[in-house]
């Protein structure tokens, strides 16, 4: 079976975190791509590990304004 997940990526310093928001699993890459190469790996060697994986529905994403002082 074929699922599509969604992963969330921001950078730290020299690193690119990605986070799957369906399940709680984690990798880090040097780029974007290593990072979600490493994130699919991830997620693939959980489904593996785990007998019944909790996958929550896939979160509602958006982005909002806020005003600044700087």
């Amino acid at each position: 079976m074929v699922r599509t997940l969604t992963a969330a990526v921001h950078q730290e310093d020299d690193w690119y975190v990605a986070r799957c928001l369906e399940l709680d699993v984690a990798s880090q890459g040097t780029s974007l791509e290593e990072a979600l190469v490493n994130l699919q790996e991830a997620v693939e060697l959980y489904l593996d590990q785990v007998s019944q994986p909790q996958i929550e529905a896939t979160p509602f994403v958006t982005s909002f304004q806020v005003a600044s002082a700087a």
